[in-house]
Parts: C-alpha cells; sequence; structure tokens
C-alpha cells in the first residue's frame, strides 16, 4: 500500500560500526562550498548564543524554535558495558550537503615505560628513595672536595686534621659572588672557580713532592725541566713498569681533579640558588665569623681558624715568577765579575803545581748524617777511624762546612756552585752558566797546561756537552769505566769501583803528568737501597762480583714504607762511600795526592726530619804539609769531621778563596 511505503531517506554514508573498539563521535565534514561553510557558520553561532541563553536562565525560553525533527537512526558504536554514555554533543543545524564520510581517531599510545621518562633514565622516577640518597650523597662528596680543595695544604708535614678545621676565606667570597650574579654568569662563573680551584690543587700536590724531595714549593718558571729527571728517578729505582704507571697516574689525577672540582663548584652554586634565604644566612655568618677570628687570632691547636691559603698561594707564585723572569738579568751581572779573568796562566794554582788534586763530591752527604743523634755515633766512628788511619798512612786532614745552595737533590746544581764561584741556585742559571765564558775552578787548572784534566762521573749515561764548558781533556762516564756489574737503583757504578777504574785508567799510569779530577761517588744517592758493601780491591775485577752484592741487598720499594728504614739505609750509604775513599788514599795516595772532598747537599726531608740545614761537610786531605800550611788562616778543624761550631761558608765562595790560598804570591 503506498501509505506504507517508507519515506524516502538519504543513503546512510557512516561506515558500518567497530564492534571491537569505541569510536568517539566525530564532527561531519564541512567543506563542501563557500555557502555552506558561511550558512554551518551561521549554525554555530546560533548554537552559541542558544547556549549562553540557557546558561544565563538555566531553562529553555519560550520563544525558542522547536526542535528539527530527528533524523534516522545511525548505528551506535557497541560500547563496553562498563563504560558510561557520553552525551552527544548539540548538532550543528542540517546541511543541504550530506557529511563526508570520517576516519577513526587513532587510540592514545599507552603510557611511558619508566625507562623513558626524564632523570637518570628513568631510574630517579622509578626509585625515589634511592635516587634521593644518591643526590644527598653527591652533594656532601661535592663540598667535601670543595673544602678540601680549598684547605689542603702544599706539605706533607702540614697534612693533619686541624688544617681541615678552618674558614676559607676564598670559599665565603666566592659562595656570596655566586648569589649575587644572574643565571648564566653564575653558571660559567662557578665553572671558572671550579677550574682554578683544581689547578691550585694541582700546584699544591706538585708542591708536597718538591718539598718531600727538595724543601721547597715548584717554581713555575724555572723546574719544568726537572719533571724529565722525576721520571728517569723513578725508571732507574723502580723498573721502565713503576715510572710508565707513575705518569699515567699523574695524568689521571691531574685531569681528574680538574673535572671533579669544575662539577662539584657548579653543582653547589645550583644548590645555593635554590636555597637562596638558606645560603645567603649561612655566608654572612661564615664571614662575620671569618673577620672576627682574624681580629682576635682565634686559633685551634696552634692552627689559626680564618684560612686564605689559596690566596697566599697565589700571591707567592705571582712573585716567583716575577723574580725568576728578573733573576736571568741579576745572574749575568754577577757572572760579569771573575777576580782571576785577567790573572796569566803561570800566575795560576803555583802551590800546586806537581800535585794531583782530586775534587770528590759525595752524593747526599749532608750535615744531617754527622748531627742526627740516631746516625751520628755510627758515622762519627767512621770518621774518626778514617782520620787516624790516614795519619798512620802520612796525610793530615781539615774540616768544615759550605752551605749548598740546594737540598734533597739538583748534585748539578750543587757542584757549577762549588767549580764556578756562582750561587747556581736553579736550571735557568746552570743553562746561562754552562753556555757562557765563564771559568771555573777546573777549568783554570787547564789554562795553566800543568795538568790533565778528567772526569770520573759514573752517574752519566748520555750525552754531557758541559762537560766541556768544565774544562775536562776527557770523561769517563758509566760506560766508559769498564763496569760490568748490575745497577744498585739509580747508582750505576757502586763508588769502590769508580775508584778502582780511576787508578787503573788514570791515576795509575806511569811516566803521566799531574792530574785534576773531579770525581762523583754516586752510591749514597737515593733511594739508597740497595747498598753495596767493601769487599777485597783486589776482587773487584770487571764488577760481575756485585751481582751477588746486589741480591744481598734490600729492595728500595720495602725500605720506603719505613722513614727509620730509609734513615738507616742512608747511614749505610754514607758509610759506603767515606770507607771507599779512605782506603782509597790509604792504597793509592802518595806525597803528590791532594784531596778535597765534600757534600754537594743534604739528603731527602724523610731524612733531615725537619732540619732546615744546607750545610754540608768539606775537608781537604793532604801528605805534604805545606799544602794545608797555605789554609792555616780558614780556622778549619783537624782531621775528617768539621768542629760543630766551625766556620760555615757559601759554597760558591769556595772557588776563590782556594785559588787565592793557592795562588802566586800566596803562602811561602
Amino acid at each position: 500500500m503506498p501509505h506504507l511505503k517508507p519515506p524516502h531517506r538519504l543513503p546512510d554514508t557512516t561506515p558500518a560500526p567497530d564492534t571491537d573498539r569505541q569510536v568517539e563521535p566525530v564532527p561531519a565534514d564541512t567543506t563542501g562550498g563557500d555557502a555552506d561553510r558561511d550558512e554551518a557558520k551561521a549554525a554555530t553561532a546560533a548554537e552559541r548564543k542558544e547556549t549562553e541563553a540557557i546558561e544565563a536562565t538555566g531553562e529553555t525560553g519560550a520563544a525558542a524554535e522547536p526542535p528539527a525533527p530527528a533524523a534516522a537512526p545511525v548505528p551506535e558504536a557497541q560500547e563496553s558495558p562498563r563504560t558510561p554514555q557520553a552525551p552527544e554533543p548539540p548538532k550543528p543545524a542540517a546541511t543541504t550537503k550530506p557529511a563526508e564520510p570520517t576516519t577513526p581517531l587513532t587510540p592514545p599510545a599507552p603510557p611511558a615505560s619508566p625507562a623513558s621518562r626524564p632523570g637518570w633514565f628513568g631510574w630517579r622516577r622509578g626509585y625515589p628513595r634511592a635516587a634521593r640518597y644518591v643526590t644527598v650523597g653527591t652533594t656532601v662528596l661535592a663540598a667535601a672536595l670543595v673544602l678540601f680543595a680549598l684547605l689542603v695544604p702544599n706539605r706533607l708535614d702540614r697534612l693533619d686534621v686541624q688544617s681541615f678545621l678552618r674558614i676559607p676565606a676564598e670559599g665565603v667570597l666566592v659562595a656570596g659572588l655566586l648569589l649575587a650574579l644572574p643565571s648564566r654568569a653564575r653558571r660559567v662563573t662557578a665553572l671558572v672557580a671550579g677550574v682554578l680551584l683544581g689547578l691550585l690543587t694541582v700546584v699544591k700536590f706538585v708542591d708536597m713532592g718538591f718539598y718531600s724531595v727538595l724543601a721547597r714549593p715548584f717554581d713555575l718558571v724555572l723546574d719544568w725541566s726537572l719533571l724529565g729527571g722525576a721520571t728517569d728517578w723513578v725508571r732507574e729505582s723502580f723498573g721502565r713498569t713503576g715510572e710508565i704507571a707513575a705518569v699515567i697516574g699523574v695524568i689521571v689525577l691531574l685531569v681528574a681533579v680538574l673535572v671533579l672540582t669544575a662539577l662539584a663548584v657548579v653543582r653547589l652554586a645550583d644548590l645555593m640558588v635554590r636555597h637562596r634565604p638558606t645560603a645567603a644566612r649561612t655566608t654572612l655568618v661564615l664571614g662575620t665569623a671569618w673577620i672576627t677570628c682574624v681580629t682576635l687570632g682565634v686559633q685551634f691547636t696552634g692552627v689559626p681558624i680564618a684560612a686564605k691559603l689559596d690566596a697566599d698561594l697565589v700571591g707567592n707564585r705571582v712573585e716567583q715568577v716575577r723574580a725568576g723572569l728578573a733573576d736571568g738579568r741579576v745572574f749575568d751581572r754577577q757572572a760579569a765579575v771573575d777576580a782571576f779573568a785577567d790573572t796569566p796562566p803561570d800566575q795560576l794554582l803555583t802551590g800546586l803545581r806537581g800535585k794531583d788534586v782530586l775534587f770528590t763530591f759525595i752524593e747526599s752527604y749532608g750535615r744531617t748524617a754527622i748531627d742526627d743523634p740516631a746516625m751520628a755515633s755510627d758515622v762519627d766512628a767512621v770518621l774518626k777511624q778514617g782520620t787516624s788511619d790516614l795519619d798512620a798512612a802520612g796525610f793530615a786532614s781539615r774540616s768544615a762546612w759550605l752551605r749548598s745552595p740546594v737540598t734533597g737533590a739538583g748534585s748539578w746544581l750543587a757542584h757549577s756552585t762549588f767549580l764556578s764561584g756562582l750561587w747556581i741556585k736553579n736550571q735557568q742559571r746552570y743553562r746561562s752558566l754552562t753556555t757562557s765564558d765563564r771559568a771555573t775552578l777546573t777549568s783554570y787548572f787547564q789554562k795553566t797546561g800543568a795538568w790533565r784534566t778528567v772526569g770520573i762521573v759514573p752517574g752519566v749515561r748520555r750525552a754531557w756537552p758541559e762537560g766541556k764548558y768544565f774544562g775536562l781533556d776527557h770523561i769517563y762516564d758509566s760506560e766508559h769505566l769498564g763496569y760490568q756489574g748490575p745497577y744498585f737503583s739509580w747508582t750505576p757504578v757502586p763508588d769502590q769501583f769508580s775508584l778502582e777504574a780511576f787508578e787503573r785508567l788514570e791515576h795509575g799510569r806511569k811516566d803521566r803528568d799531574p792530574i785534576m779530577a773531579e770525581i762523583i761517588l754516586a752510591s749514597s744517592h737515593n733511594p739508597w737501597a740497595p747498598v753495596a758493601h767493601m769487599i777485597d780491591w783486589d776482587d773487584l775485577g770487571d764488577g760481575s762480583v756485585f751481582e751477588r752484592i746486589k741480591k744481598e741487598g734490600k729492595d728500595p720499594k720495602e725500605v720506603w714504607k719505613d722513614p727509620e728504614s730509609v734513615r738507616t739505609e742512608y747511614k749505610n750509604a754514607i758509610e759506603y762511600s767515606l770507607h771507599s775513599l779512605v782506603e782509597w788514599v790509604e792504597r793509592y795516595g802518595d806525597d803528590r795526592t791532594v784531596l778535597v772532598f765534600l757534600g754537594d747537599h743534604q739528603p731527602v726531608p724523610t731524612v733531615t726530619a725537619g732540619s732546615t740545614s744546607r750545610d754540608v761537610p768539606i775537608t781537604v786531605v793532604a801528605h805534604d804539609p805545606k799544602v794545608l800550611d797555605r789554609i792555616a788562616d780558614w780556622g778549619w778543624a783537624d782531621g775528617l769531621k768539621p768542629a760543630d761550631d766551625g766556620p760555615q761558608w757559601g759554597m760558591d765562595t769556595f772557588r776563590d778563596r782556594f785559588m787565592t790560598a793557592f795562588g802566586s804570591g800566596a803562602g811561602n
């Protein structure tokens, strides 16, 4: 029947519902044409006004138009029975163009896993309590590192708990500055301050090493060349492996200190900003306390509470650099003055013509060996016995003290001071001296033409061009003494063999000219283990016999674990050198022999135990009484041991005194 025919409807363009998931309603696309868009805009505006009216009155007005006829039902997407149905939004007015089919939205992504969240790769959110402990611990370590860097002294003997119970002025000032700066400037300043603090800490560490060996701080201008010598000493004492490990360790430590101090300061700066009121009050309190402690001189166990170590360190280094740069000009003026430069050769050293003159240095033979109660009795016994034995052989001796320019190390600086008559206290002066025309005591002997000048230098193991400067006709280094035995740590050749080689190569030759020799006895060189001991001179051979003697000695690594062991082995080494020299004079000396022997410097502070003395013993031994008569007015004590209150000369004064005493017109 016609009236039962269903009314005509537009074709349903809605896609079939996805029964597996819920689809949120999507507004129809109204991109038909300009008219359609205008109509849609008008309908939307009308709907907005209607909504505003409803919200204002709470109900629909009487003049509201009746709702449009309901459209044919559209199949709904299947819903989860527990998911409430959201209210359908108001539909826009019908348009003359059917709606375009829509594409369902992509379902929301699943929640991010903890590993993908920010903060330590998600670990911080996944384990908040542990993360907090790590954060607090890192901050505490950063504060401890910065405090350590600010307060650590540059000397091992001052490293104690009291040193860290102080208020560092530099820390207070930097904290106040960081609190006052804006964000970007603060971070840059914190980073720079951290790096500078790291550099100062490295300088302190280097100073510790220099004070431990040379009893002085590192010179930023003049001491760089000594670092190579330090690696050589480590290699000779502890082997190639020890040298490599030491170099790697130093590099790693340097980088670690710079990086960690920079990061620590930045971290603390950020912490202060997050707690600005508390940080500001703390900084103010510490600053006030520092000023009060300085004003009242407050101390704890003798250590001032108010500290400014880094400021003092920087000030000292600035002055050191200034003095180092000016030192070259000062030295040039001093080197230009030489009282004997114009003296004719035939008037030089006339009181020693025909004599064999031996200038012998005993490594590290310092005043400590004679004065220290722990070793004085044994060394004193050796000196007394040596004096008696030499007297029985027809030799007399006189002794006193010289003050060395160095202590702990730097033998070549002491040697050149003694021979040149100039105070050679650093490497710059040494280089200037050895490239100048300044005459030395040994070169004056050569200048006369009356002596053959030779050097016995077993410690030299490479080219030594400076030997020509010192006026030596021939040099015997460690490779030319005929020694086939083992090294004794740093010492290439034992003293007894060096002296025997001198006898075999030069002194024992027949029909020879008088000899002037510079002889270096190196067995008492640090680390003093293992130490050789005296054997029968006839059994020395090529030195192979020392293989057994070395095996009987002590391991330097074990010795240096205990300062008392170090001191004991040092004493033994000095005794060995003295025995070698005295026995050589007894065995090979004659009426032409004139021996001048001395120490080059004091041993390292581990042995001197806090002594600041730089004195070394010096002794003149001669068979001819006329030789000692020429120095009678020097006031030196009889025998091999200097008097406690004997003369103390600067080592740089010996050359001119000696040449005056034995020059033309001096004495009888």
